[in-house]
């Protein structure tokens, strides 16, 4: 791993953006590429229409993908293509992408616009996704696939293990609460209805966000209709943000233009 410790060369950097190689675990040769991933297109529209970070997300979104693919593939040899494409769903999409980045104080280090900037987009999911994106491809032009893959396998490696345990599917309401949250900034609504003789009632339940129904389920008690609709909400969002179902391709981060 290189280690070099200068800082990006830039006498405006602040304190966060030059301690975020501490938090990543990661010193670049070439500290411009850690400073090109941090520069928010606002930003640089406002300094001169310079280059911003839209080229090494676009390259880090890929090594993310064929990293996270590459590592539930080899440690999971059991598992068919199903699990392990619903596994890698969950674990490369812009809510974890943007939890994980907060963890790293990813946020305070983004170079935003003073319009972004008064509008919170320091902690704005899809900045903070993109941004991280775009330092794993900025670490894998610095250090190679090698590098970029135990850096991502390690930071990954918690989450890893959550959804292998089924840590992350088998609580759906929370985990669609959780996400709820992120990319609506308000909770799911659910309504229910039930149908059938007392004997064997069955519950149907529709879960609402943003105005709009996301998700439908049925089971024999409301819990069961309720998380039924919320793992259909959930991989709907999911689908939506990362451009593939649960089964399909390797997903990628689809909140792009932040």
């Amino acid at each position: 791993m290189p280690s070099t410790t200068s800082s990006l060369g830039s006498e405006t950097a602040p304190t966060t953006t030059i301690s975020l190689p501490d938090a990543l675990g990661y010193r670049f040769d070439d500290d411009s590429l850690l400073e090109l991933a941090l520069r928010h297109r606002s930003w640089c529209a406002e300094n001169g229409a310079v280059p911003s970070n839209e080229r090494l997300e676009f390259l880090g979104d890929s090594v993310l993908g064929l990293v996270i693919t590459d590592h539930l593939f080899l440690t999971e040899p059991e598992q068919p293509e199903g699990v392990l494409a619903r596994r890698r769903a969950e674990l490369v999409n812009t809510v974890m992408l943007a939890d994980l980045a907060r963890e790293l104080g990813l946020g305070e280090a983004i170079r935003l616009g003073k319009g972004e900037e008064s509008t919170g987009g320091r902690d704005k999911a899809s900045i903070l996704a993109d941004a991280l994106e775009a330092v794993f491809g900025a670490v894998y032009l610095d250090g190679g696939y090698r590098v970029s893959r135990e850096l991502i396998v390690r930071l990954y490696l918690d989450r890893i293990h959550d959804v292998a345990n089924a840590e992350f599917t088998t609580d759906h309401k929370s985990r669609l609460q959780e996400l709820a949250a992120q990319l609506f900034g308000e909770l799911p609504e659910y309504s229910l209805s039930e149908s059938g003789p007392e004997h064997a009632k069955v519950f149907s339940a529709v879960v609402t966000l943003g105005g709009a129904d996301h998700g439908h389920g049925e089971g024999r008690t409301k819990k069961e209709a309720e998380q039924s609709a919320a793992q259909e909400a959930y991989d709907r969002l999911v689908e939506a943000a990362t451009g593939e179902g649960p089964g399909g391709s390797a997903p990628t981060n689809g909140e792009t233009n932040a």
